[in-house]
């Protein structure tokens, strides 16, 4: 399995990353107040805030107090286990600052709840009579990866191969991770994994991040050639013709 754990630009803007860190301290938050209540109260939990795709078109009741429809939102922020925050919260650190300084604040916000959002949608199309509950902020996270990938696909990402550290590109590390959504579609009904979620946050982040990125914004442009720029530099006037490539 390859667990990114690193980019290339950590926190070197002037701009932090606050609607990430609040992400992943709400995150964290939450979870630990559900691993300090009983078994009982761990249980009305999830019963209140996880989507239901039953509930969610109506066919039974709510299980708690949060109309169905509200569920798309606050199921993002409940996980069933340790592993699974981890996994998650080590996901958005490595990818939601990049994607947060692109969109902003107040649209990176956006952006993450709607994937979440979409991807809840997704798991309860494809099987809207289940009574399976869906929790956790996978969908959300895989529609940051895309637009990620979408803004800086040649940001060089630190990963672990098991146990060994390598250093490659994101196209590479995020194709991986596509690819192996897709590839588990097919035994999802046999996983407590919720791929479908995952899927649905993925095509979410690709549509909506074209979409609500500023202008100024461009997409995938490490891979577009660079022409070569004419500048003065001296002089000298062999000088004065060089050109330049931008090396990135």
């Amino acid at each position: 399995m390859v667990v990114p754990i690193y980019d290339d630009n950590p926190f070197v803007q002037p701009v932090k990353p606050v609607v990430t860190w609040c992400l992943i301290a709400a995150n964290l938050a939450i979870f630990f107040y559900e691993t300090g209540a009983s078994e009982l109260a761990f249980d009305r939990l999830i019963d209140t805030f996880s989507l239901t795709p039953a509930a969610f078109i109506g066919e039974v009741g709510a299980r708690g107090w949060v109309p169905a429809f509200v569920t798309l939102l606050t199921y993002q922020f409940f996980h069933a286990d340790l592993a699974h925050i981890v996994g998650n919260m080590v996901f958005l650190w490595v990818f939601g600052d990049d994607v947060e300084r692109a969109l902003g604040r107040a649209r990176y916000l956006a952006f993450y709840l709607l994937c979440g959002a979409i991807g809840g949608l997704v798991f309860v199309a494809n099987d809207p009579h289940s009574t399976i509950e869906l929790i956790g902020a996978s969908g959300a996270i895989a529609g940051v990866v895309v637009g990620y990938v979408m803004l800086r696909p040649c940001a060089k990402i630190t990963v672990l191969l098991g146990i060994i550290p390598l250093r490659i590109s994101a196209y590479w590390v995020v194709g991986l991770f596509v690819l192996t959504q897709l590839w588990k579609l097919g035994a999802s009904s046999k996983s407590e994994v919720a791929y479908w979620c995952h899927f649905g946050g993925m095509l979410g982040g690709a549509v909506l991040f074209p979409l609500v990125k500023p202008r100024a914004v461009k997409l995938f442009q490490c891979l577009q050639p660079v022409p070569d720029t004419v500048v003065q530099i001296g002089p000298n006037p062999a000088a004065r013709a060089a050109r330049l490539t931008d090396l990135r």
